[in-house]
């Protein structure tokens, strides 16, 4: 039988639930909140700030790391407001707050700047000078910009931690999805090898120039790479027609279109075979060698042009952020180019929604029925 705990013991539960681990938020629980915050954000047009309290180099004190952790929390509840979100970011070491509802993007600057000031000031009153200079504090603000050309992509990592740490029973998901992707896309350069010779024949009898056509794409969380297809078009052409109407396109200014087609029609662009292989989809077959480098997967979301991106509306964005791109997916089965931007977004956030082997292998079976109807192809 458990004994009552004495009034010093009891006092020192009831500090810790109010400062210690108790009240600070669970990992799973606050990166979740990250996660619907962004999607609120979308909505309302209102940015927020996520402020992170990096506490590793704190982590050697002796016995005494328990108490620095209440001293932060103290500070963290001086300085937020009631609607703002304190919790684990990384179970430990590193404490998150979300600084929400901060109004218009113009003066979001000089928000930045006080959030910083009040944090830092508060951390040296709760944890004192010497203490407060080993906690790393970094300040992330979402919308994030999208418009750096580093490696990794465009993205502030760490505004996802919801979708940058999966759960085991998602990783096994994944790791079943990309023993799919390497096999199938093996036996389709297999498959597809006498097919591949004859259109590049048929490429280089017809026009001038390379076989393939390579291009820098978006991948997921903006990585960008090296995306190839069939040459469908002359070489020397003018790249505008098409930047100016998918920037229409994704604005919803263009309108109905008569034949209930979003796609550039006679394009004077694309070759005599460049149609045919337009209308049978073989132009996208030396994509299976981005499957197989792991840069595309066999059904996702089609990866976006940098100039595509640019364009897009802040929850437009998370069909590269929420999924793998790949060579097929609802999209491509529900209608293709007769399917409007913003329902062909949707089409791709249902699919990373509700992603399992079972759907991926549905939208490979039904793909070959999409391709040779040609429905909404061009």
């Amino acid at each position: 039988m458990l004994s009552k705990p004495s009034h010093e013991e009891s006092h020192r539960c009831a500090t810790a639930c109010q400062y210690g681990h108790c009240k600070m938020m669970a990992e799973p629980w606050f990166t979740r909140l990250v996660g619907l915050e962004r999607k609120r954000s979308e909505r309302s047009r209102k940015p927020f700030i996520l402020v992170l309290l990096n506490m590793e180099r704190l982590a050697g004190e002796n016995g005494d790391y328990e108490r620095l952790i209440e001293n932060v929390l103290r500070a963290a509840i001086s300085y937020t407001r009631e609607t703002d979100i304190t919790g684990w970011y990384r179970d430990g070491t590193v404490v998150g707050t979300i600084f929400t509802e901060l109004g218009e993007a113009k003066p979001l600057d000089a928000a930045v700047k006080s959030v910083l000031s009040k944090v830092e000031t508060a951390l040296r009153e709760h944890l004192g000078q010497e203490a407060s200079t080993r906690i790393i504090v970094s300040c992330h603000v979402f919308p994030d910009e999208w418009t750096s050309d580093k490696p990794g992509g465009p993205t502030d990592s760490d505004l996802y931690p919801d979708l940058r740490r999966k759960p085991r029973s998602t990783w096994l998901h994944s790791a079943g999805k990309r023993i799919i992707d390497i096999l199938g896309s093996c036996v389709a350069l297999l498959l597809f090898c006498p097919v591949f010779l004859l259109i590049s024949i048929a490429i280089k009898l017809t026009s001038k120039g390379p076989v393939l056509f390579r291009q820098e794409r978006f991948g997921q969380f903006g990585k960008r790479f090296t995306f190839l297809k069939f040459r469908s078009m002359q070489v020397a052409n003018d790249a505008k027609i098409h930047q100016q109407y998918v920037t229409k396109l994704i604005a919803g200014t263009l309108g109905k279109p008569t034949n209930g087609v979003f796609k550039i029609e006679n394009d004077p662009r694309v070759t005599s075979v460049g149609r045919f292989l337009r209308k049978t989809s073989l132009d996208e077959l030396p994509q299976f060698w981005n499957v197989l480098r792991g840069e595309m997967s066999l059904v996702g979301p089609r990866p976006a042009v940098a100039y595509e991106v640019k364009a897009y509306d802040f929850w437009h964005r998370r069909r590269v952020l929420e999924a793998k791109p790949g060579i097929t997916g609802l999209w491509q089965i529900n209608g293709r180019s007769r399917v409007c931007f913003d329902d062909m977004v949707r089409l791709d956030l249902k699919y990373a929604r509700s992603s399992s082997l079972w759907l991926d292998l549905n939208i490979l079976l039904r793909t070959p029925r999409a391709v040779v109807g040609g429905g909404g192809a061009y």
